[in-house]
């Protein structure tokens, strides 16, 4: 049986909260890899709402393991927060069914507080953030001065570490007119928390190991989208991390070999939060309608999405760098009732035609897209559980994709709820 590795293939907010937790039920460990509480994942489970950011999908499913991998970026206070609200809804956290990688590096107030001073400096050029201090924290994680959790068990040498990272840290708020952070604060706060957080660290990579050789099911979660990866995404409108599948491996301290399949999330359309490029971008009543009906706002931030007609150009590069098996289309039913539908099959150029999305911002900022028209249906697909459910005109646009993206449809999601899914192929049975 395959492990599975989650990942969005496009700018984030592709409904993998419901795809996970679908898949979830299949696995015995879900595992998060990237990313910090800056990402939301929306799980809707009978009457019960859950929205999540660090704690793996996996977490509202009795007796799966949910782990942190060493690829996060942990703010504490905001892991015992989702703790306390997801208990509210009657899931019980504990270091039996959560444990966080002990190497993992710590999110603390003076990085929400830098991530806050810089995106006011920089004016009308925000990168467009969340303000949770997920960059600086990344930063100083490859600075090689950042807390890791394992740190909060040895008092002293935490004093030395925050010394060290304030030498940093109190320079660039001097230059940013911002006030400069308390390091006997920073202890303190840190102190009291460690207690609350240590009893969940653990040593992740060994955790997975002893789990593959048993025969787990192993499910990795990315946060995200491809198209956010530091390296590959619309840079520098990115997140800080890696979004990618590779990352997988890497975030958990496990082999690039503990993946067996790569399932790539993309909507039916496509969205974007946030500044950055965006080709099929639709600035009128028909971008205003498809967010409406997809009720496209952020799960952590609340920010309105912007929307667009589906970019296989992009989903399709998504699929090369990820090595994406298969594709889960999610909110088809968002697009019952159009006309016509678009899809974008490659970019126009002052120069000439090209069937990639390029590197340089300027290049990015001047591509235009090409589209292909498709004959809408009126009939509703939501709520959908079978291929014979859908119009033929549906099942057309789909199959289009597929052969645009170049890769196959192995799930599709009719509408929030987990039992409304088409199964084409169940990637843990690879």
């Amino acid at each position: 049986m395959a492990n599975v590795v989650v990942v969005g293939a496009q700018w984030g907010d592709e409904g993998k909260g419901k795809i996970v937790d679908w898949l979830s039920e299949r696995a015995d460990v879900v595992v998060r890899f990237q990313g910090g509480h800056n990402a939301g994942h929306t799980l809707v489970i009978d009457d019960a709402v859950f929205k999540l950011s660090l704690l793996p999908s996996g977490i509202v499913r009795g007796g799966k393991l949910s782990v942190i991998g060493n690829g996060v970026v942990l703010d504490p206070w905001a892991l015992l927060s989702e703790i306390e609200n997801v208990g509210k809804l009657g899931v019980k956290v504990t270091p039996e069914n959560l444990v966080v990688a002990e190497n993992t590096p710590l999110i603390l107030p003076l990085h929400r507080n830098l991530d806050q001073a810089r995106e006011a400096a920089l004016g009308g050029n925000k990168i467009g953030t969340t303000g949770r201090g997920i960059g600086p924290a990344y930063e100083d994680k490859v600075g090689r001065r950042a807390i890791r959790l394992g740190d909060l068990a040895e008092p002293d040498t935490l004093r030395q570490r925050i010394e060290h990272l304030l030498l940093h840290h109190n320079a660039i708020l001097r230059g940013l007119g911002a006030a400069e952070a308390d390091g006997e604060q920073i202890y303190r706060d840190l102190i009291e928390v460690a207690p609350k957080v240590l009893p969940y660290a653990d040593v992740v990579w060994r955790r997975l190991d002893e789990a593959r050789r048993a025969g787990k099911r192993i499910l990795f979660e990315g946060a995200q989208g491809a198209m956010l990866d530091v390296d590959h995404g619309t840079y520098p409108y990115v997140t800080s991390s890696n979004t990618v599948a590779g990352m997988a491996a890497v975030g958990s301290g496990q082999g690039p070999d503990i993946v067996g399949y790569t399932l790539g999330i993309s909507k039916a359309y496509t969205t974007r939060v946030g500044s950055g490029p965006f080709p099929t971008e639709l600035d009128n009543e028909i971008g205003n309608r498809i967010g409406e009906r997809g009720k496209e706002f952020g799960t952590v931030t609340g920010r309105k999405r912007r929307c667009g007609w589906f970019d296989a150009v992009m989903v399709r590069q998504a699929i090369k760098f990820n090595g994406i098996t298969g594709i889960a289309l999610t909110k088809l039913d968002v697009l019952d009732g159009f006309d016509e539908l678009k899809v974008c099959i490659g970019y126009q150029t002052d120069s000439g035609n090209l069937d990639y999305l390029p590197a340089s911002i300027a290049a990015q900022a001047k591509v235009r897209p090409i589209y292909e028209t498709f004959e809408g249906w009126k009939e509703s697909t939501q709520g959908a559980r079978s291929w014979a459910a859908l119009p033929a005109t549906a099942i057309k646009y789909i199959r289009r994709i597929e052969e645009l993206i170049e890769a196959p449809v192995t799930l599709l999601s009719t509408s929030p709820q987990r039992e409304d899914t088409i199964l084409v192929r169940d990637p843990f049975a690879d």
